[in-house]
């Protein structure tokens, strides 16, 4: 049966990408062990049943991403759907790289950004190499690697995990069931290098699409990701997520991906009061960043070590904090949450009859 060859195409990929991020990453580790031994982060134990737990986790995620896909929630091919010609290209300078990240780490340097940077055109918590890595969020190179050091670090369950907001977004979209596609706007919140975009067009094939991100480089490589896709391209804007550049009321859906962990609490909570009104009411959110404390308390030694490992400032208060909470105050309704593998899923709506808050 097509279908069964295509599930077990399927697997064998993820597989084969599980395998080669576990690989880079051992490698990579006893490489800095051995050539940068006083820039290594002081880690905390695994116990080994948090390692099966995760890996069952993992396998849940990746089953539930096929059944949805068959099920016709996005189509198959967006299952197979990666740059490999680039990455494979690129691989070879995640290493070169190595040796910059290694020099960071053991100085605490976290300010190492390009000269032209001109700070005054970005709010202080951005301006530092979040995850140590070359440039932080402000060159073309950080841009070029971002999706593969991301692939590795997941062991190829980036896209997976983003996939897990498109059934509820659907669902979402509902409310306006009475609009063609083509009057649906949906804005993708830092979208950075364009992959949700990519996951959003091929589930919504005929919705508007608006991305926006503070980084002109990312935008640069967004474009090129997405302008290589049948139909319209998605619009992409520069700008603050906390102070959207949009009309109030001018989409009926918003989503957002792997931005809160590396935000302050009071930008978190700006970021969602923004999203609430640029919603049409009855509009929905979707959020999809790390999971938490209070969701995955087996997995606190993988998110401590996450923290330790890879230079995130903001993530130990995130982990912490009450996003349903903050999705209240900013005046959503319907608040619903679901955690997959090491992604924690909100839905929120905007209420029909909600004022802006102020």
């Amino acid at each position: 049966m097509p279908d069964a060859v295509s599930k077990l195409a399927y697997q064998t990929l993820q597989q084969g990408k599980s395998l080669v991020g576990l690989a880079h990453k051992e490698l990579s580790t006893r490489l800095g062990q051995l050539l940068a031994a006083d820039g290594g982060p002081k880690t905390v134990p695994v116990p080994p049943e948090m390692l099966n737990q995760l890996r069952a986790s993992m396998d849940r995620l990746l089953e539930l991403d096929w059944q949805e896909a068959e099920r016709g929630v996005y189509p198959a091919s967006l299952l197979f759907d990666a740059p490999w010609l680039d990455w494979a290209t690129r691989y070879p300078l995640v290493w070169l790289d190595l040796p910059n990240i290694w020099s960071r780490r053991s100085q605490r340097n976290v300010r190492d950004l390009p000269r032209d940077v001109e700070p005054d055109n970005y709010p202080g918590y951005y301006l530092q190499n979040f995850h140590h890595q070359t440039d932080g969020y402000l060159s073309d190179h950080s841009a070029a690697l971002y999706d593969l050091q991301v692939e590795i670090l997941f062991n190829g369950t980036a896209d997976p995990m983003r996939r897990r907001l498109l059934a509820p977004l659907q669902r979402g979209l509902r409310a306006f069931a009475d609009r063609r596609p083509g009057q649906l706007r949906v804005l993708d919140v830092a979208a950075g290098t364009g992959r949700t975009l990519r996951q959003l067009r091929g589930a919504l094939p005929g919705v508007q699409l608006v991305g926006l991100d503070l980084s002109a480089a990312y935008l640069r490589e967004a474009n090129r990701c997405l302008s290589q896709l049948p139909g319209e391209l998605p619009q992409l804007v520069q700008g603050n997520a906390e102070s959207l550049p949009f009309a109030d009321r001018s989409f009926q859906a918003a989503t957002c991906v792997f931005l809160l962990h590396e935000l302050p609490a009071e930008a978190r909570q700006n970021v969602i009061n923004a999203c609430f009104k640029v919603l049409e009411p009855g509009g929905v959110l979707l959020l999809a960043d790390s999971i938490q404390l209070a969701d995955s308390p087996q997995f606190s030694a993988a998110m401590e070590n996450f923290r330790r490992v890879f230079h995130e400032p903001y993530y130990r208060d995130y982990v912490g904090d009450d996003i349903e909470a903050r999705l209240h105050q900013a005046g959503f309704e319907a608040v619903s949450a679901q955690t997959h593998f090491m992604t924690r899923v909100w839905c929120a709506t905007r209420p029909r009859d909600a004022a802006v808050p102020v």
